[in-house]
């Protein structure tokens, strides 16, 4: 149940930063350097999610 606790709140998080992305590429002035690592750290919860799936089957 943990496991699945996780992937939620990884999926939350990851929906949230993805929304962020989109606001951002909205804005031309936004800080590059920024959206960069907004944009990894949305796939090092992608990467995570995944690996948590596979552990959980």
């Amino acid at each position: 149940m943990a496991i699945e606790a996780r992937i939620r709140e990884l999926r939350h998080r990851h929906r949230d930063l993805d929304k962020s992305i989109e606001d951002a590429n909205r804005h031309p002035a936004f800080d590059d350097l920024k959206l960069r690592q907004m944009k990894r750290q949305k796939l090092r919860l992608k990467e995570e999610m995944e690996a948590l799936g596979r552990s959980a089957h």
